[in-house]
């Protein structure tokens, strides 16, 4: 008898079923906890930005190369966001020419819910597995991660 791939990929899931169950359920559990926190109109894709613009502010196209999104993609997101009130543009002091895309009061209180957020999940998971086996995990991550950066 042969197993079906989609009861295989639930029985042994492979590094992109892993992956992907990991960041969906991250941001279903991270969005709904801003959402009760009074930011409920942000929605998972908004974290391309967010997740990594800097306080004082970021470039689109360094958040195009850190996200991995094109940098058309980061621009309609940076639209939405500025028309929910979460970041601005505004010129960059040490380039005129360049914008900089800088988080508001909404937008900063938004990334110090969010970070809180993440941080609990992260202690439950350290809780539930042990503190050393989530480091080693973490850890592993990562080194999976930027091989996997190093070569795209």
């Amino acid at each position: 008898m042969t197993v079906r791939r989609s009861e295989r990929k639930l029985q042994d899931p492979d590094l992109g079923v892993l992956a992907g169950r990991t960041l969906f359920g991250l941001q279903q559990e991270l969005f709904a906890a801003v959402a009760e926190q009074g930011h409920p109109e942000l929605r998972p894709r908004h974290g391309a930005v967010l997740a990594y613009l800097d306080e004082e502010g970021s470039r689109a196209t360094d958040l195009a190369a850190q996200s991995g999104q094109h940098k058309q993609v980061i621009g309609t997101l940076v639209d939405e966001l500025a028309a929910l009130g979460y970041v601005e543009r505004r010129p960059d002091p040490a380039d005129r020419r360049a914008k900089l895309v800088v988080p508001t009061a909404k937008g900063l209180d938004q990334m110090a819910k969010a970070d809180a957020a993440v941080a609990a999940i992260e202690a439950r998971h350290a809780e539930a597995v042990g503190a050393e086996v989530y480091a080693e995990f973490k850890r592993i991550f990562r080194l999976v991660a930027g091989h996997h950066s190093a070569t795209t």
